[in-house]
C-alpha cells in the first residue's frame, strides 16, 4: 500500500502562530498553539484590566461572560443556558463528580482509554464517598458494535451512577461511538459524562452530535482559544443538581453561573476565545478539518514505516476529521508512563521534535498530530531521525 498524499499546505500558517521555527512541533493536542490575533485580543483585555481593575470586574463582567459564553456553546451545538465555562476539562469533570451525591454502594464506570488526571480524580472521590470505581477493558481493534456491547455488558443499573467515556481518546486517539453509548446507557438509566477534551474545533457540533447528560470540552486545543477555555455543558434534568467548586457570590445565580464566576479569576482567556473561532472561521472550518485530518494519517503512516510497522497495524481513529494518530514503538519501549515521559522528554531534546509518547496496554506510543502550521517534511524528518534515534537508546 502507498504512503497517502499529504494535503497541500496552507500559504501563511506558520505565521499565524508564534512558535519556535526551530522546533516540529507535532503534538497540538496536548497544549495547543494560540494564533498571534488571538494572543494580542487577550492582551488588550488585560491591559483593560489592569488600567481600572474595579471596573473591569464590577462594571458588565458577567454580562461579557455570557455573551462569549454564548458564542462558544452555539458553535459547538450546546444550549448556552446549560452550559458553563470552566477552566479545562478536568475541572468540569471535578464538578460533575462532586455534584453527584455518591454514597457507599455506588460505583463510577470508566474506559481504560480515559485520560490519566480524570482517572485519578474519579478515584478521589469514590475514596470520599466510599463509592467504587471500575475500569471496562475496551481492546484498541474494538470496532464500535464491539464497543457499544462492551459498554452494554458493563452497567449495572440501579448502582452504576455515572459512566465516563471519552468522545476522542487522548492516549489512543480513538473515536469512541459516544452517541450509540449514550443511548445504551439512557436505556438503563445510567447518566453519562462525554469526556470531550479534543473535540471542539475538531469534530463538528460535538455536543449535538452526542447528547449527553455531562459533555466538557477544552477550547484551548483545535478551537484557538487561550488556554484555561473549556466548557461544562450540563441536560437540563442535571442543572439545578449542579454545585461549583468554589462559593461565589453568583451562588444565588444558580448554573452556570455560580460555576463561572470565580471572583478574581482572570476571565479574559474567556473573553477573548471568540477571536479564536473567527481565526478558525476565516481559515475555512471544514477544509482545515480536512488538512489536519489528512496530515495525521500522512505522519503516521511515514514515521510507521520507518519504524517497521506494517499499514494494517496502524490504528485508524474511524473518523475523517480526526487530526490525531497513534504509532507503535518497538517492544520495550516506553512500556511505562515513566518511561514514555523520559522519552518524549529526549524527543524534544535530541530531535527538536515536540510528539506525545504514551503507554497504554504495556505498550509505547507516538502520538502525532497535524495541524496547519506543520508541513509534510517535519514527518518525513521524523521518520528519518527516529529509528536510529530509538535503536541507540
Amino acid at each position: 500500500m502507498s504512503v497517502p498524499q499529504p494535503p497541500e499546505p496552507v500559504p501563511g500558517a506558520r505565521l499565524l502562530f508564534s512558535l519556535d521555527a526551530a522546533v516540529s512541533h507535532l503534538n497540538h493536542g496536548s497544549f495547543g498553539a494560540v494564533p498571534i490575533g488571538v494572543q494580542r485580543a487577550q492582551q488588550r483585555l488585560r491591559d483593560e484590566m489592569e488600567s481600572n481593575p474595579l471596573r473591569f470586574f464590577t462594571q458588565g463582567l458577567i454580562d461579557r461572560i455570557t455573551h462569549a459564553r454564548r458564542h462558544l456553546a452555539t458553535f459547538l451545538g450546546a444550549d448556552p443556558a446549560g452550559t458553563a465555562l470552566v477552566g479545562n476539562a478536568t475541572t468540569g469533570v471535578a464538578v460533575v463528580l462532586g455534584s453527584l451525591g455518591l454514597r457507599p454502594g455506588d460505583e463510577v464506570l470508566t474506559t481504560d482509554h480515559g485520560y490519566g488526571a480524570v482517572a485519578f480524580a474519579v478515584e478521589r472521590e469514590c475514596r470520599r464517598t466510599g463509592a467504587t470505581h471500575r475500569v471496562l477493558r475496551v481492546p484498541l481493534t474494538a470496532t464500535d458494535e464491539e464497543v457499544v456491547e462492551i459498554v452494554r455488558s458493563g452497567l449495572r443499573p440501579g448502582r452504576t451512577k455515572l459512566l465516563v467515556v471519552d468522545q476522542l481518546t487522548s492516549p489512543t486517539a480513538k473515536l469512541l461511538p459516544t452517541a450509540a453509548i449514550v443511548g445504551v446507557a439512557r436505556e438503563r438509566q445510567v447518566p453519562v459524562l462525554v469526556d470531550a477534551a479534543h473535540a471542539p474545533g475538531m469534530l463538528p457540533t460535538p455536543v449535538a452530535s452526542v447528547g449527553a447528560d455531562f459533555w466538557v470540552g477544552n477550547l484551548h486545543k483545535w478551537a484557538y482559544a487561550p488556554r484555561g477555555t473549556a466548557v461544562l455543558a450540563v441536560a437540563p434534568p442535571w442543572r439545578e443538581r449542579i454545585e461549583p467548586l468554589v462559593v461565589s457570590w453568583e451562588q444565588p445565580a444558580g448554573f452556570p453561573g455560580n460555576v463561572e464566576w470565580q471572583a478574581t479569576l482572570d476571565y479574559t482567556p474567556w473573553l477573548a476565545a471568540p477571536v479564536g473561532l473567527y481565526t478558525l472561521r476565516s481559515l475555512g472550518v471544514d477544509r482545515l478539518r480536512a488538512h489536519n485530518a489528512a496530515l495525521a494519517a500522512y505522519g503516521q503512516r511515514v514515521v510507521g514505516d520507518a519504524l517497521g510497522v506494517a499499514p494494517a497495524d496502524l490504528p485508524h481513529p474511524g473518523g475523517p476529521a480526526v487530526a490525531m494518530r497513534i504509532v507503535p514503538l518497538p517492544p520495550g519501549v516506553a512500556t511505562t508512563i515513566d518511561a514514555a515521559r523520559e522519552l518524549q522528554r529526549r524527543i524534544a531534546d535530541r530531535l527538536a521534535t515536540e510528539v506525545a509518547v504514551t503507554s497504554w496496554g504495556g505498550r509505547g506510543w507516538l502520538r502525532l498530530c497535524g495541524q496547519i502550521y506543520n508541513s509534510p517534511d517535519e514527518y518525513d524528518r521524523l521518520a528519518v531521525r527516529l529509528p536510529p534515534f530509538l535503536a541507540a537508546a
